[in-house]
């Protein structure tokens, strides 16, 4: 048997018991995939990370993301939690390193904050996807119980990804968010037919000088009824906000914090900062704060 260290981290968040919530386990070399999709399970967070070595010069650590029921290819919040365990675990100083994800090799920067650490996470390559309309569109509005004059009008809906893809679903206000009661089954088979299995519903707070935006994330068909907060829709939607110049910026970055998880007592916010070239976004950044909620060891 192996002891590996297992903790339970709260992300976007300086307060326990709010944020999002990822197990980590800092020393996974050893473990099967069959282990990590049980450990995973047990622990029924939205996503557990696991570290391992890296054999390679080009990356200092390799990560691998699982859900209770499946393996992802990254995900934000378990990012922040895993970086923020090791450096919590080595005394890390201020540094850039770079991991391996399924989404492929990325930067990471450890920020010393107040005795503290904020992890800043850049996110894949962005990707703009199909728009949900017709037939689809329907099922989409019927599954999360609004209309089409619940939408914001000059927000299509569209499939975006900085690595794991979402739906970004504008809406005209916080009210009808915070009511959102979805149908998992009707979203559960719309993933299938649209091959995306994250639906990010928002509104936007313009008057709101300090949170630009308010969402919910639900991705019941990889076993994620509802994500607090979640890097991979925060992200997308910083891009997919400039790309449709729906925002104003300085031509050169886009910045804003995003508050989610209000609707299940879990509040957290996230930091999003896209880069700009030729007014299209070529890079995002998203980065918070987290906790340790516990630590212990497990044998396997």
């Amino acid at each position: 048997m192996k002891k590996y260290h297992l903790y339970q981290i709260d992300s976007f968040t300086k307060e326990k018991f709010t944020g999002n919530p990822a197990g980590v386990i800092t020393n996974a070399d050893g473990l099967s995939e069959i282990e990590m999709q049980k450990i995973a399970r047990e622990l029924n967070n939205s996503e557990t990370a696991f570290i391992f070595s890296s054999n390679s010069n080009d990356y200092d650590v390799h990560l691998r993301y699982f859900t209770p029921t499946n393996e992802v290819p990254i995900c934000g919040h378990a990012t922040i939690a895993a970086h923020y365990a090791r450096a919590v675990e080595n005394n890390l100083k201020p540094s850039r390193i770079y991991h391996k994800t399924g989404a492929g090799i990325l930067p990471i920067d450890i920020v010393n904050e107040a005795d503290d650490f904020k992890i800043v996470m850049t996110q894949g390559k962005i990707e703009f996807g199909p728009y949900i309309e017709g037939s689809n569109l329907e099922q989409l509005l019927y599954a999360l119980g609004i209309t089409h004059d619940d939408l914001l009008e000059e927000h299509k809906i569209q499939i975006v990804s900085t690595g794991h893809s979402k739906v970004m679903i504008g809406i005209k206000n916080k009210y009808i968010l915070n009511q959102l009661k979805p149908n998992s089954q009707e979203l559960v088979q719309l993933s299938k037919e649209i091959n995306c299995n994250g639906f990010y519903v928002y509104s936007i707070n313009p008057q709101d000088e300090d949170i630009l935006v308010d969402g919910r994330m639900f991705a019941p068909a990889i076993g994620i009824n509802e994500d607090p907060v979640t890097g991979n829709a925060n992200g997308p939607l910083g891009a997919y906000l400039v790309h449709h110049k729906l925002i104003s910026h300085n031509d050169s970055s886009f910045a804003f914090k995003a508050r989610q998880g209000e609707a299940m007592g879990r509040t957290g916010v996230i930091q999003v900062e896209t880069d700009i070239d030729n007014g299209e976004p070529v890079s995002v950044k998203v980065s918070g704060n987290a906790v340790i909620v516990f630590k212990t060891e497990l044998d396997v």
